[in-house]
């Protein structure tokens, strides 16, 4: 009964937030986030359980009138069934419960499979869910190494007992999965790659749009999916803003372990994403792009990267063509509104978008026109349980939290009631 899922998500998260410390320290021991981001991931996560124990019993179905005297005509919403739930390293606690949380207020059990590097997190909440009272094979986690996700993964949208794939990460791996998905016509819901623009024009309030660019861009050491990536400067506070914005990296970010009270930027996930933010740099820098700070490994370790800045950048560079998923931040100068949109929007992806302007007709007219699922006016962090997460174009499928990520977790059966 909807009631008693209602109950038991209420004390799963009750026990999260009991044990967050403990909790948020798993996250900074598997992938080098800052224990204050860990922290703040562990509300955030949290508070799906929350908020989806609060929507379990507001499952609502219909009645339609009918046109003949002797029927009636519903409509109900059930489960879906069996999900498998596929998530990244870089939110290995929120990514779970934001999908987990919808697919067990609707009536679902679910199948994690987390990310290579990231086991524990979920098997953590796996221990916090038996506490709760959750049944034994309600959550369910199957941790693999990485020679064996694909082939997991690939079982997962296989299986005719699976009737669900929830899965966060790159688009390539979105569009494998929706391959194996194809066979059994399964329901899918995915959130995969993005390339964030961040719009400055010559009416925004500079400071701001500062302090939103190091929030947007620098959090989890840039490795989050709304992630600025390329940033569009309007060509009347161009100086401004990269002098300024230079000088709040240089001061306010803080290399170093992910345990140290003062660091704001831990490692990299692995060498391989080093490697890409160098070569990202290598190449713009080949074309004219101007190192203004970092550029380079920090001296901590390998997987350390300073937080960059880059100036004199242009669309034809690799960090304005692909996701960087790094600390580095190129900007582009450009002169019309219409120019920045295009710039935009120019990209076959569409996570998440911002920009910063003080002009209202301004605001509605981009707003309306960037093709991203979620706008970010005047704010460099726009994430929230009640909002729907989610994007357009190759940026994926359907809609994560808000009264709409359940819906992802439940099929609508229409009842015909005849012989009355």
């Amino acid at each position: 009964p909807c009631q008693e899922r209602s109950v038991r998500l209420r004390r799963w998260y009750e026990l999260m937030m009991k044990n967050k410390e403990e909790l948020a320290r798993i996250i900074t021991a598997e992938n080098g986030k800052p224990l204050k981001e860990a922290q703040g991931e562990i509300v955030y996560s949290a508070s799906f359980l929350e908020w989806f124990a609060e929507e379990a019993c507001r499952i609502y179905g219909d009645v339609i009138p009918a046109s003949a005297k002797d029927r009636r005509l519903l409509v109900l919403k059930q489960p879906v069934g069996v999900a498998a739930i596929i998530t990244p390293w870089n939110f290995p606690s929120a990514m779970i419960t934001r999908k987990v949380g919808a697919a067990l207020a609707a009536g679902c059990t679910v199948v994690v499979k987390p990310a290579e590097d990231t086991p524990l997190s979920a098997l953590a909440l796996g221990e916090l869910a038996n506490q709760a009272g959750i049944p034994a094979g309600v959550y369910n986690v199957v941790p693999c190494s990485r020679q064996q996700t694909a082939a997991v993964g690939e079982v997962l949208c296989t299986d005719p007992l699976v009737s669900k794939i929830s899965f966060t990460g790159s688009t390539a791996t979105g569009k494998i999965l929706l391959k194996h998905a194809a066979g059994t016509v399964k329901r899918v819901s995915m959130e995969l790659g993005g390339h964030a623009p961040f719009i400055v024009f010559d009416s925004a309030n500079v400071e701001r749009a500062v302090a939103g660019a190091l929030a947007s861009k620098y959090r989890n050491s840039g490795q989050t999916c709304v992630c600025t990536n390329r940033f569009l400067v309007q060509k009347g506070i161009h100086d401004e803003f990269v002098e300024k914005f230079a000088k709040a990296i240089e001061k306010e970010l803080h290399v170093g372990n992910g345990f140290d009270a003062k660091t704001t930027q831990g490692p990299l996930i692995n060498e391989k994403a080093v490697e890409k933010v160098e070569k990202h740099i290598k190449d713009a820098v080949s074309q004219g792009a101007s190192i203004v700070t970092g550029g380079k490994r920090h001296s901590l370790g390998k997987n350390f990267f300073e937080p960059t800045l880059l100036s004199n950048v242009t669309t034809k560079m690799l960090c304005t063509q692909e996701e960087t998923f790094g600390p580095l931040a190129p900007v582009i100068k450009f002169e019309t509104e219409a120019e920045a949109v295009a710039i935009a929007n120019a990209a076959n992806v569409g996570l998440a978008g911002y920009f910063y302007s003080q002009d209202p007709a301004q605001i509605w007219r981009v707003a309306e026109q960037m093709e991203v699922g979620m706008v970010g006016v005047n704010e460099g962090i726009i994430s929230s349980v009640e909002c729907p997460f989610g994007g357009v174009k190759e940026s994926g499928l359907g809609r994560e939290g808000s009264k709409y990520g359940i819906d992802e977790y439940l099929e609508i059966k229409y009842v015909c009631f005849g012989g009355l």
